[in-house]
């Protein structure tokens, strides 16, 4: 296939509108464009016509569908690409538009939207998180003592540090309303000698969860009910959720509020862990379509709102976005050293989505286009509050 003086121009006027970032273009031919070699971060190589076009027509999608079919190739850093090109967006294309729309019309977290959403993230197989999670499955954004930390290091220093803002003692009932395969309602049982009732619409997460409980001699403390949050019911000393608010969407937010009321004791506390952002919008259209159906990131704003009917009031809120940034690192590593294996069992397209997923993500946490909010709550009532923030760090 020729090159046009038609492709050369549009190849131009894309890296214009980007603001020439330090990147080089290859199209079909061998002819580049942009940065010259030496300087390049990343080189994309174009495979046809079609697929430039996309990449102006539809940005979002042109890219993440080009990229998984092949026609897109990257040589480089991807996740530093990305970011390069998220800081260099010109603004929210009309795809955004379109992607909030569709969420909300064509993949609504009705009940039974809910679970498909869910089954079609979470139900993919144990075994192929197994592969590049930490040992106990923990699938939300670590917290690393220091930046040296391990995976496994963080992620167990995430549960006990959601633990002591909740200030868990034995005997205490808590209810958890998105408990992937359990890492955090085993934990809260066995080391904190908290009663667990975890709710999760995932049957592969529960059947999981369920074979832990037995392993670990907890089935009589942890309770794994598979079924949707809106149908919580009883009274508790403590709520907690963590990674589940992304998938409620907010024309729920008032319905999940109504039911943290309703099974809060007046002395309890609750927590929110949930992916989010500075400025409302919704999640990549690419991302939303191909990877988390159904999907939205909320503001701080936003969650704040959730409570504020129900004479609920913020006691603690902290922003672990470099955190996250870092826990998709050691994902992202991890899953390139099982890639031969993913490749036989999902295919390559699998493969390339899901690194790019995972590489996008990383790319939003570092440029800041995602957060990483922590919100402890209880009721303005309540007195039963710690004095100072000390506990939560493991002070005594």
């Amino acid at each position: 296939m020729t090159v046009r003086a038609s492709d050369r121009w549009l190849l131009r006027r894309l890296l214009a509108v980007r603001g020439h970032p330090p990147i080089e273009f290859a199209l079909w031919n061998g002819e580049t464009f942009g940065s010259s070699t030496g300087g390049a971060l990343a080189r994309l190589v174009v495979e046809d016509r079609a697929t430039l076009w996309s990449l102006v027509l539809q940005p979002e999608h042109g890219f993440g569908d080009a990229y998984a079919a092949g026609r897109l190739r990257v040589e480089g850093d991807l996740p530093r690409l990305l970011e390069l090109a998220f800081r260099s967006a010109p603004g929210r294309s009309w795809e955004w538009t379109v992607a909030q729309l569709a969420t909300r019309m064509l993949r609504p977290n009705t009940r039974r939207g809910s679970r498909s959403h869910i089954q079609h993230h979470y139900d993919l197989g144990s075994d192929f998180y197994a592969r590049w999670l930490d040992e106990r499955m923990v699938y939300t954004c670590a917290y690393f003592p220091t930046p040296e930390a391990s995976l496994e290091e963080a992620q167990l220093a995430k549960l006990d540090h959601v633990c002591r803002k909740l200030r868990l003692r034995p005997g205490e009932r808590v209810v958890e309303a998105g408990c992937g395969w359990g890492s955090l309602a085993l934990h809260m049982a066995s080391q904190y000698g908290c009663r667990v009732r975890a709710f999760n619409i995932s049957s592969e997460q529960i059947v999981w969860a369920r074979e832990r409980a037995k392993g670990l001699g907890l089935v009589g403390r942890v309770e794994f009910v598979e079924d949707d949050y809106r149908n919580l019911r009883g009274r508790y000393d403590a709520f907690v959720s963590v990674g589940m608010l992304e998938h409620v969407g907010p024309t729920h937010y008032k319905v999940l509020g109504r039911v943290i009321d309703a099974c809060l004791e007046p002395h309890g506390r609750a927590f929110l862990h949930s992916i989010g952002r500075a400025q409302p919008a919704p999640l990549n259209p690419w991302i939303e379509k191909n990877i988390f159906p159904g999907a939205y990131t909320p503001t701080f704003r936003e969650m704040v709102k959730i409570l504020e009917p129900h004479g609920l009031a913020v006691l603690d809120a902290e922003n672990l976005r470099l955190h996250y940034a870092r826990t998709l690192e050691h994902w992202l590593l991890r899953f390139e050293g099982h890639v031969p294996e993913l490749e036989e069992q999902f295919g390559e397209r699998f493969v390339r989505m899901w690194r790019l997923y995972l590489a996008g993500s990383i790319a939003g946490f570092r440029g800041g286009s995602l957060q990483l909010f922590q919100l402890l709550f209880s009721r303005t009532s309540s007195n039963e509050i710690p004095w100072t923030r000390a506990g939560v760090y493991g002070v005594s």
